[in-house]
């Protein structure tokens, strides 16, 4: 050949080739955890608020009810702490009426009583004995006694023991004759001749006699008691009416009537007791 210059081969620059790491490659990994992890993140956060959130709603609903609970039970201490419970009491308890309501019977008492004169007469000064009449009646009479409602009361809280300091007992006047059982006698004398008009007057008598005895502290010591026990079931009726007569409230009613001379009427003895 007459050109004799050298023949250099062409060289192509390298392609691009699949089995070439990319200068991206070394970071992917990387990159797709933390990925992960910001939405791992985010979604707990989202659970915390959840949480929260549900947390506050239960705490605002038990501090309600709380609320409510302690609402309650201060509207129940003052409702009956002493001083209150009186006026309580009476506002619960029925219309008083001039027409003869507002008594609350008590007790019977049934008794037997014996009515007994004698007269005798002498003439002559003394000298002349005209005999003795002697006349008797026994009859069976059944006492009665109430209070008034009207009257004065007064409660008076102790622990869970309700004191009742209530009105004075009262005999219902006039006092049942039972005239169907009366037994009747009457002897005179030898010279006397007044046994009719004796009796008679003897029996005339048995009412307004009957009506003291009603009202003396000797007949009204066999009813009293069970005045007492009449009177707390009486305040334990209300007690229960107002939920109040159970063991964590009134489970004990003392009963103290104002016409008795107790010095310490916190120290009676119980009249009746929640079992």
């Amino acid at each position: 050949m007459g050109d004799d210059s050298e023949l250099k081969p062409i060289r192509k620059a390298p392609s691009a080739s699949s089995d070439t790491p990319s200068a991206s490659t070394p970071y992917r990994w990387p990159l797709a955890v933390v990925a992960i992890a910001l939405i791992l993140l985010f979604a707990f956060l989202a659970f915390l608020w959840s949480a929260r959130r549900a947390y506050e709603t239960t705490l605002t609903a038990g501090g309600q009810a709380g609320r409510a609970i302690a609402e309650e039970a201060k509207a129940i201490a003052a409702k009956f702490a002493s001083g209150t419970i009186t006026r309580t009491f009476v506002a619960a308890i029925p219309e008083i009426t001039p027409a003869g309501a507002g008594r609350l019977e008590l007790a019977t008492a049934r008794q037997v009583e014996t009515f007994r004169a004698e007269d005798s007469l002498s003439v002559f000064w003394d000298k002349l004995y005209l005999g003795t009449t002697v006349s008797e009646i026994r009859v069976p009479v059944t006492y009665r006694y109430h209070l008034e409602l009207s009257d004065p009361w007064k409660l008076d809280v102790s622990g869970q023991t309700c004191l009742v300091i209530a009105p004075p007992i009262r005999p219902s006047t006039p006092p049942a004759i039972h005239t169907d059982q009366m037994e009747k006698r009457s002897e005179a004398g030898w010279a006397r001749f007044n046994a009719q008009q004796q009796l008679d007057n003897l029996e005339k008598g048995i009412t307004p006699t009957l009506t003291q005895y009603a009202r003396d502290r000797r007949h009204l010591a066999l009813a009293r008691e069970q005045c007492r026990q009449t009177v707390a079931e009486f305040v334990r009726t209300w007690l229960l009416k107002e939920d109040h007569w159970r063991t964590d409230r009134f489970h004990t009613i003392k009963v103290v009537f104002a016409d008795e001379d107790v010095p310490e009427p916190a120290q009676a003895p119980p009249t009746l007791e929640l079992k």
